[in-house]
């Protein structure tokens, strides 16, 4: 018989150390944000580049999921080029 082990999150079972998978857990909803943005204001890729000034083959990354090509604090500059307010939430 296995044992089964229940995780949090997709992050927590494909991360063992607890701070990358919170990293990559707020990367990951930084992502989404981004992304969903790019695609309400109906821009393409070349677009989306210009008006965020990267590289074409850096937003197909972006829009790809490409999650380790991207570091936090990037992430949150690009989320407010697009006008997304960033915000913090600690809890114990």
């Amino acid at each position: 018989m296995s044992d089964l082990q229940r995780f949090n999150s997709v992050w927590d079972a494909l991360e063992d150390d607890p701070i990358k998978a919170e990293n990559m857990k707020l990367r990951s909803a930084l992502m989404m944000a981004i992304t969903k943005r790019i695609e309400t204001e109906g821009l393409n890729q070349t677009e989306t580049a210009e008006r965020l000034n990267i590289t074409q083959p850096r937003v197909s990354a972006l829009v790809k999921g490409k999650i380790e090509d991207f570091r936090l604090d990037t992430l949150v500059n690009l989320a407010h080029q697009l006008g997304l307010h960033v915000s913090i939430q600690i809890a114990a």
